[in-house]
């Protein structure tokens, strides 16, 4: 039986705020007080066989807080067969840091070569079937179900569908989870002219094992670039709201990957996420008692 991407836990054990491993973040980090995150998410690959200081400070912070990962080059969707060698050497990696959350991208970053990019599938029944298949043999040889993330993406190759009918589609086919990029949601909303909280609502229940948010570029009122290289803006806070309010509180990484502010700035975002957390189970607890 494959494990679950989280385990069955308390409300409150859910309410957790990460923060993306980069190697730029490494001496604020390993220097923080306890507190200031619950844990850390870091793409496997980018860590697998690392020595020397930086393979240092990975164990020097795996002892000390939990470990999520979320995969860069599996390449979901794309044509290639998949790298079982390298799905083999992430399980072990899951394995050796008992990682509760292991989530991909729905998307594919390969052709003869990787593409070093995040490409989007066709939103069609052909690319449902395809995709789902792959995730399906990645969960067997993983042993545990994995999460995919909702892309961002600036041109879609065919859509026979939207959006939120492909992602609910593969969830069902392939039975995995979804890794909930709210951020993506917003800037893919901007730029494809959607209601991003009217996505929310379609999206299947019970499957989201996590949050990312993260900051975008404007490029222009009506075209937003998913970069990662800025703070959360307030509509993807308020979006993050409402994905509480529809899917419930679970463990939020706050993604930052270049442009890193002051540490303390860092910190009071992801004093954000437990506010809104908090106040999300405090809300649910109140409906409870109605």
């Amino acid at each position: 039986m494959l494990q679950p991407a989280v385990h069955p836990s308390e409300p409150q054990v859910r309410a957790q705020a990460g923060l993306g491993l980069r190697r730029a973040l490494l001496q604020p980090l390993q220097a923080a007080p306890a507190g200031d995150f619950d844990f850390l998410e870091l793409a496997p690959e980018n860590w697998l066989d690392v020595g020397g200081a930086h393979g240092r400070a990975l164990r020097r912070l795996a002892e000390r807080y939990p470990i999520y990962c979320h995969g860069l080059s599996l390449s979901l969707g794309g044509t290639a067969p998949l790298d079982e060698a390298l799905l083999r050497d992430i399980r072990v990696f899951l394995d050796h840091h008992h990682v509760p959350v292991y989530s991909e991208h729905l998307s594919y970053c390969t052709d003869d070569a990787h593409l070093y990019d995040l490409l989007p599938l066709p939103f069609t029944e052909e690319a449902v079937h395809h995709v789902a298949a792959r995730i399906r043999r990645a969960q067997d040889i993983l042993e545990r179900r994995l999460a995919v993330e909702n892309v961002s993406y600036y041109a879609a190759p065919r859509q026979d569908m939207d959006e939120a009918a492909f992602v609910n589609a593969v969830l069902q086919e392939a039975d995995c989870d979804l890794l909930l990029d709210v951020n993506n949601v917003y800037v893919n909303a901007v730029n494809h002219r959607f209601d991003p909280h009217e996505f929310l609502d379609r999206l299947m229940p019970g499957r989201v094992a996590g949050y990312h948010v993260a900051g975008h570029y404007d490029q222009a009122e009506d075209l937003k670039i998913d970069t990662h290289g800025a703070a959360v803006k307030p509509a993807v806070w308020s979006l993050l709201r409402h994905a509480h309010a529809r899917f419930g509180v679970q463990p939020t990484v706050l993604e930052r990957d270049f442009n890193f502010p002051p540490y303390a700035e860092l910190v009071a975002e992801l004093g954000l996420i437990r506010e809104l957390q908090q106040q999300a189970l405090a809300d649910t607890q109140e409906a409870s008692r109605a």
